[in-house]
């Protein structure tokens, strides 16, 4: 099938509100995760046209990040009740080349939270370009960590998470269950962090005096152990 990738022309999509339940289905079909994620606020693009009025043809999801620190890492313990992550965003392969951003920018005009915060995932040679080209700030790696991980099954370590949480002996549980040689540590694949400020001019300047994170040039290639940006992130950055 042969798609017109050109750009986007704005009278011919639009943006707007969906209910989670049905952003999260198209999610777990169609992202290459195949997974849900935390989704508080639901956005759709949509072509015009058509019987209905207009075709779904993309959805981004915004929740509040489960690990409590990255509220208050960002621009502090003030602003914490102040932060979305942006989880999840597909569109389809028929939209122009420009129908993220567009998608993106749009759906951040329609939140209620003011710091938007999302990742790209290194271990998927993501680089976050559609952040780079919506003009986010890039502000450096996550923080080395291990996952855990069972030997002989081929899960997501946040698979492993979800099937065992609150539980608060989770590793020996998983021993009893698969014994004790099947259960290892493995590094978790570095992260690039994005971050956007939704609010207007005055306020934006007021949140990027917050900023607890030093911002760094776009990287412009997958190495996860560049020198610049691994000591320019560690040296003031705040635990995530």
């Amino acid at each position: 099938m042969c798609y017109n990738k050109g750009m986007l022309k704005k009278n011919d999509y639009t943006v707007e509100p969906i209910e989670t339940s049905a952003a999260l289905n198209m999610v777990i079909e169609k992202h290459y995760l195949h997974r849900a994620a935390p989704c508080s606020k639901a956005f759709g693009i949509f072509e015009r046209g058509g019987f209905f009025g207009g075709t779904l043809m993309g959805v981004v999801c915004y929740g509040v990040p489960a690990y409590n620190p990255i509220l208050k890492s960002i621009c502090g313990e003030e602003e914490m009740n102040n932060v979305y992550e942006l989880t999840r965003l597909w569109i389809d392969d028929s939209v122009p080349k420009n129908g993220e951003s567009f998608l993106i920018s749009n759906s951040l005009k329609l939140l209620d939270k003011e710091i938007i915060v999302s990742y790209a995932d290194s271990s998927y040679d993501h680089l976050g370009i559609v952040y780079q080209s919506s003009n986010w700030y890039f502000i450096g790696l996550t923080k080395p960590t291990k996952d855990i991980r069972i030997r002989g099954l081929d899960l997501h370590p946040a698979s492993i998470t979800d099937k065992f949480r609150g539980h608060k002996n989770r590793t020996e549980k998983l021993i009893e269950m698969f014994g004790e040689e099947n259960i290892y540590k493995d590094d978790r694949a570095r992260k690039y962090r994005y971050v956007t400020f939704s609010a207007d001019k005055r306020r934006r300047k007021e949140l990027m005096k917050k900023l607890t994170y030093p911002i760094l040039p776009y990287p412009k290639e997958n190495n996860v152990k560049s020198k610049f940006i691994e000591e320019s992130t560690e040296a003031r950055m705040v635990s995530a």
